[in-house]
């Protein structure tokens, strides 16, 4: 083969290269949810250049790792994704965080690859002799990697040209960036921005949502009002600051508590409404008690000493109050609160 024809054949494959490149950057570019980034990403890099393994890291310290998490129906997504400490990441990548942070440039490594084996997704067996590890940047600071493995030496041998998976990693950046702001927007849209509970309207459908469920399959269904006794007065004596920090730790409080079939809401400033699908009055109860428990057990610290959150409620019980809606099942539960508040009240 002369010279001429074979730079025709190596400007022919970088050409195809190219491309596979751009079709992958084009179709995670419109992508606005992390489950079908992840898949995309994964999937396709896999598939258009043969690679045998590709699998991402996250730095578990940065806000992507936690929405990433919260996909459990991927098998490709729970497979293909290891979560490290920040230092552990500095680890494999055998730099400090101050060259991380602004660098796109992939790491190619042929070496000495046993260092690296316990950092590969579990249930991987076939022999790895060559690696890049791909920065992913958002807003600046590092949060992970694409990360390609091959059992060719040669494949990704340090030197080698990486320009066009540089260009790469700074497209998969832009998508996480895209992703988190839409997730934030979406995330405000159904979530009380100051405790990260659902919002009045979630809680209203969910509500709907149950007690037709209760009617048709006789589930026992109960909701219980809650309201902070002498917020006003926390507010006044601390400060509104102090006061958000009060519903904060509510909010936690009930997370903690919560299963996961019940939903919690901030009602409206200091109430908090909790559905209980599955529960009986004497139930609900006994979850009042643990929250209560709850606050009595972890005092709010101030600079003029520590206080405990105190809260009245009403509960009601769908079937054991014979409601007849979602209205009356609030209305009932508010009723009680009313008077739990008038009974604290008229107290001596």
């Amino acid at each position: 083969m002369d010279i001429l024809e074979s730079i025709k054949q190596r400007l022919k494959l970088n050409e195809e290269t190219a491309r596979k490149f751009h079709e992958i950057e084009i179709s995670i570019l419109s992508i606005l949810n992390f489950q079908d980034l992840c898949e995309g990403l994964l999937t396709k890099v896999s598939q258009k250049f043969n690679i045998p393994l590709v699998w991402l890291f996250i730095i578990e310290d940065n806000p992507i790792a936690k929405y990433i998490k919260t996909i459990d129906n991927s098998d490709i997504v729970q497979s293909k994704t290891t979560f490290l400490s920040r230092k552990e990441f500095r680890i494999i990548t055998q730099t400090t965080e101050k060259s991380t942070t602004n660098t796109l440039s992939p790491l190619l490594i042929n070496t000495k690859m046993e260092k690296y084996g316990h950092f590969f997704p579990a249930g991987f067996s076939q022999s790895i002799a060559s690696l890049a590890i791909v920065p992913i940047t958002l807003d600046g600071k590092m949060i992970g990697s694409l990360n390609l493995a091959d059992s060719d030496s040669k494949r990704f041998e340090p030197g080698i040209d990486t320009s066009l998976l540089e260009q790469l990693a700074v497209k998969i950046s832009l998508c996480f960036s895209n992703v988190t702001a839409h997730e934030k927007l979406r995330h405000l849209a159904f979530h009380d921005p100051l405790t990260g509970l659902v919002n009045r309207g979630v809680l209203d459908r969910i509500l709907k949502r149950e007690c037709d469920r209760a009617k048709r399959y006789g589930a026992d269904l109960s909701l219980i009002f809650f309201d902070l006794d002498d917020f006003k007065t926390i507010n006044d004596t601390h400060g509104h600051d102090m006061g958000d920090k009060v519903l904060i730790i509510t909010a936690k409080i009930f997370e903690k508590l919560q299963r996961g079939s019940d939903i919690i809401s901030r009602y409206a400033g200091d109430e908090f409404v909790a559905i209980l699908p599955s529960t009986k009055l004497k139930q609900a109860e006994e979850f009042v008690l643990r929250v209560k428990e709850e606050f009595l057990n972890n005092p709010v610290q101030t600079e003029k000493g520590s206080f405990n959150i105190y809260a009245s409620h009403g509960i009601a019980s769908f079937f054991e109050d014979n409601c007849k809606s979602p209205a009356s099942l609030l209305k009932h539960a508010d009723t009680k609160l009313y008077l739990a508040k008038q009974k604290k009240n008229n107290k001596p």
